[in-house]
């Protein structure tokens, strides 16, 4: 799997631990290839049990420039109180991820499972024809997760399921894979996509393919980064709940800052 390096900043190069003086995400805003989404401009919803950030149109938000990026639809940073959630509802046509990262949610659905997601667990629903499922906080705390929906390859497609723990670590780990490589759930989309969680000052190789398009989410901390074509980069600071998108040909040099960081890579077709 090709990747671009950034010429004189090898990929994996440690970054500095925190560096309140580069520009935030904002600052990357026209330049081309890039599709910075800083986490205040995310739309919110709130209601009594349910504090959600949208990267991209959802519900009665909508907007024309951010109606996702590529096959990547929806990314909701969710958190939801103790004893409530979504009761029994449906979907179809669409691939769905949660990212558990807080606290214990239930999940169940109408081809069979019964089964609870918990803070460090991956799941991934393909709702192919048709599935009907809730999500209800079974913990005594509010727990917190990232819902990711991405558009599948195929319709009509029987709707299947999947769920594993991934340990945490500090380079790439690899949650979600076309043909479930390496111990990953597998898609039915050529989208792959991974997380780490690097110590303050540890640097992160790139891992997406030059040929396909990308979006990072910093899920927690704060996260250096050198973004650009082969030929040029430059530097910007993702904090919590920031996200950017790249082109085809962009790569990212990255590193942890501050207290560490916890993000999401995707490569996206």
């Amino acid at each position: 799997m090709a990747s671009l390096p950034i010429p004189n900043l090898p990929l994996g190069s440690p970054r500095p631990e925190t560096d309140a003086s580069l520009p935030g995400v904002a600052s990357l805003a026209g330049r081309a290839g890039l599709r910075p989404r800083p986490a205040a401009e995310r739309f919110h919803s709130q209601r009594g049990w349910l504090d959600s950030w949208h990267s991209f149109s959802f519900g009665g938000h909508d907007d024309p420039d951010w109606r996702g990026f590529g096959p990547l639809l929806v990314i909701n940073d969710d958190r939801i109180e103790a004893g409530q959630g979504f009761g029994m509802h449906p979907h179809r046509e669409m691939e769905i991820i949660t990212v558990m990262v807080e606290g214990v949610l239930n999940h169940r659905d109408s081809i069979g499972h019964n089964a609870s997601l918990r803070a460090g667990e991956v799941q991934r629903m393909g709702a192919g024809s048709g599935i009907v499922h809730s999500e209800i906080n079974g913990g005594s705390e509010a727990c917190r997760l990232l819902q990711i929906w991405i558009q599948p390859s195929h319709s009509g497609s029987s709707p299947s399921y999947g769920q594993q723990a991934f340990p945490p670590s500090e380079d790439w780990t690899l949650l979600v894979d076309p043909a479930g490589a390496g111990g990953a759930l597998s898609i039915d989309r050529a989208v792959r996509l991974w997380r780490a969680q690097p110590r303050a000052g540890q640097g992160l190789g790139w891992p997406v393919a030059a040929a396909a398009q990308a979006w990072i989410q910093v899920i927690a901390g704060d996260v250096t980064a050198v973004v650009g074509p082969q030929e040029t980069g430059v530097q910007a600071l993702l904090q919590a709940g920031d996200g950017l998108g790249l082109g085809p040909g962009m790569a990212a040099c990255l590193g942890a800052a501050g207290q560490g960081a916890d993000l999401l890579v995707f490569e996206l077709r």
